[in-house]
């Protein structure tokens, strides 16, 4: 939201509310739900006014939204569990302001979703007069509702901005006990049973038959239990060539981890968009991706990364060793700089600009 911030800002005036409480910390998995980093992308004006869990500050931030009279009212949709919160605040906005509201939507249900999460989503996606999806995929979803509502398209920036301090890969390996003639990949971001982590740990054992050199770096904190994973570590036989790094990854550590690999491998079972794979790119990094869901629509294959069609430690495999393989007849790093160049992000205040004139048309006709 940081970016979406600084590129709007430019043109438009924004007030930004924020949460003072996402989770109880009984349903959080994590250790924390603040991030906890000294560097930022931008340091954004917020009003920490919603409270998920408290229908006194829905009502609050709703009688706060009416008496400044935005002309778009922008919701940002990525769990369903937020339903009852953005119900509350939509249903109590004024009858003008129902009008101009907009979801922008990462997700449309989780991606561990439950029976009763499609119940959430409707409840409040139903306020929206337009939707902004961040995927092919996510837009389809919303094509279920049968709404008929607009749904307008773009994408996630590119995170490319982390601080960047020089590192000595040499020295960093021999850190870790691997040699300088390492071929390192790596699995970033908190850990859940979608992400297919399992699979990967599985795949890097067959790659590793062909490819002895491989090692595995696994960086972000583990939302799931570690038990099994760590367990399917040290079963594999090659503990030794994986490292794990289960923590929440502050910005000014991230490039490290980065900086330091081939590739990034994200062995998802499903997807929408993803986060990590805008990172690689900002990183100048390939990715091998299976094609669920959002996640193959932002990878051209055999040129900014490889997809692989099956979700198992077979195929998984064969497209870490289909990277090294063209590593070095690929220039992988200038088909991501044209990728990142035609990132739909770019566009986004002109978008912004459709959806304000749309809706603004829309209101009128009611």
């Amino acid at each position: 939201m940081a970016h979406l911030y600084r590129s709007l800002s430019k043109e438009f005036k924004i007030t930004f509310i924020n949460f003072k409480l996402l989770y109880p910390s009984f349903l959080f998995p994590g250790k924390t739900q603040y991030d906890k980093s000294n560097d930022h992308f931008e340091q954004v004006p917020t009003l920490r006014m919603i409270n998920s869990m408290n229908p006194a500050s829905w009502y609050k931030t709703a009688r706060f939204i009416n008496s400044i009279q935005p002309d778009v009212v922008v919701f940002d949709w990525w769990q369903p569990y937020f339903g009852p919160c953005y119900h509350g605040i939509a249903s109590r906005l004024n009858s003008g302001l129902k009008e101009k509201i907009l979801f922008i939507t990462e997700n449309f249900i989780s991606h561990e979703s439950r029976s009763i999460d499609l119940i959430l989503t409707k409840m409040a996606l139903k306020y929206a007069k337009a939707f902004l999806a961040l995927s092919a995929k996510v837009a389809k979803d919303l094509e279920t509702l049968k709404t008929g509502k607009p749904i307008f398209r773009s994408e996630l920036p590119v995170f490319g901005w982390f601080n960047r301090p020089l590192i000595d890969r040499t020295i960093k390996l021999h850190e870790l006990n691997w040699p300088e003639n390492a071929k390192v990949i790596l699995f970033f971001g908190y850990v859940r049973k979608y992400k297919g982590l399992d699979i990967l740990i599985d795949a890097f054992k067959i790659a590793k038959k062909n490819l002895p050199e491989l090692r595995l770096i696994i960086a972000g904190e583990f939302y799931d239990d570690p038990t099994p994973y760590l367990q399917q570590i040290q079963q594999s036989g090659f503990k030794n060539d994986i490292r794990v790094f289960n923590q929440f990854i502050p910005n000014e550590e991230v490039s490290m981890y980065f900086d330091l690999s081939d590739v990034v491998v994200q062995p998802y079972r499903n997807a929408t968009q993803s986060g990590i794979l805008n990172m690689a790119y900002g990183f100048e990094k390939p990715a091998v991706v299976t094609g669920v869901g959002g996640l193959g629509e932002f990878v051209e294959n055999d040129k900014t990364g490889i997809i692989v069609k099956e979700i198992n430690p077979s195929d998984v495999a064969k497209g870490i060793l289909r990277f090294y393989e063209l590593k070095d007849t690929v220039d992988f790093k200038s088909n991501i700089i044209e990728r990142v160049n035609e990132n739909g992000f770019g566009k986004i205040n002109t978008t912004f600009h459709e959806i304000i004139e749309l809706i603004h048309s829309l209101s009128l006709k009611e």
